[in-house]
């Protein structure tokens, strides 16, 4: 592990493998001018990085998955943030092939150091675990600065390198798990104008799915009820009890919380790439345990979301640009 191979590559597939992982703490949706819509807390897509590069959504793929596995190992944010300052200066975020002499992947592994064999340092998933396992028995390493830590894993013949990579490895981490960079509040209270009823002429797309259909169906039928805290129905809902409880018409399963809602289905990684259906995810005033979505709401197309706001307002329809800017996640739970 000598520090960045010097080619690009994305060798993982890109975003294909996402879809079919359970990232455990995969929350983002990003975006910069040319690539969509910015959504807070996140390092957006085709940000400049440190060596001059801007961010693809091969790398922002190959973090989530550090991500998911860190969450799942218990190491938290911190344990994340130190593989992704790792792998940023070892391959860019790239999960390329080859390296300084039989290095390879995102952590730039070496097999003949014990690192496992070249198909399993290839494999992202099992490189991050073996990392995170090399983090976890250095002492104290919690308190260590992310550069120091990452340096003490990998070894590399060039310990200043990491410096510079720390900094951008933190925001995309925050941005991924929505670890508290936006404002608390609901999303549906700034900016846009609330509405008990839609707007005349509001119809679906041509061609929306007959599932995404009824659970839309569902939700606006609730328009004007009242935020109940707990509610799933019929009298009232909050939030998370809404979006459950119109999925369920439409036959699909979600969990009960934004905390767990926010892991199913797929990630949408770009605002401009919504669909109707969409879960829309913010802190809210309620964030969960390590900044986990508070909020949801449902995207219905057309530019709206329907959600039930918080105590004292009614189950609403607000204009999608009050929620982009506090968005940490967006998921697509009904999926053809």
């Amino acid at each position: 592990m000598k520090g960045w191979v010097g080619r690009a590559g994305l060798g993982m597939a890109g975003l294909g493998l996402i879809a079919g992982l359970s990232l455990g703490g995969s929350m983002l949706a990003s975006g910069s001018s040319g690539w969509g819509t910015s959504v807070c807390g996140a390092l957006p897509l085709g940000s400049a990085l440190p060596d001059g590069s801007r961010l693809a959504p091969g790398q922002v793929a190959n973090a989530s998955i550090i991500v998911s596995v860190a969450g799942k190992k218990g190491v938290g944010i911190r344990g994340a943030v130190d593989a992704v300052t790792a792998v940023f200066t070892e391959s860019r975020l790239n999960n390329v092939p080859y390296g300084d002499r039989d290095s390879l992947g995102l952590f730039q592994e070496r097999p003949s150091q014990g690192w496992g064999s070249a198909a399993q340092v290839m494999d992202p998933v099992y490189a991050t675990d073996q990392f995170l396992n090399r983090l976890i028995a250095l002492p104290n390493w919690s308190s260590l600065a992310p550069a120091v830590a990452a340096q003490d894993v990998e070894r590399s013949g060039h310990p200043k390198a990491y410096d510079k990579w720390v900094q951008p490895a933190t925001s995309l981490v925050a941005g991924l798990t929505g670890a508290g960079l936006c404002s608390n509040g609901s999303a549906a209270s700034p900016g846009g104008k609330a509405l008990t009823a839609l707007p005349a002429g509001f119809s679906l797309p041509a061609g929306t799915p007959a599932p995404v259909r009824t659970a839309i169906g569902y939700a606006v039928a609730q328009l004007g009820k009242p935020y109940v805290w707990g509610g799933t129905g019929p009298s009232g809902f909050d939030c998370s009890g809404l979006a459950m409880m119109a999925y369920r018409a439409a036959g699909i399963s979600l969990p009960r919380t934004t905390y767990e809602q926010v892991y199913a289905g797929q990630p949408v990684y770009d605002t401009g790439a919504l669909s109707p259906g969409d879960l829309i995810f913010t802190e809210g005033s309620d964030p969960g345990p390590g900044g986990a979505p508070g909020h949801v709401g449902m995207y219905i197309g057309d530019g709206l979301v329907i959600d039930a706001p918080y105590t004292g307002r009614s189950i609403e329809v607000t204009p999608l640009t009050a929620w982009t800017p506090q968005s940490v996640a967006i998921r697509r739970v009904a999926i053809s």
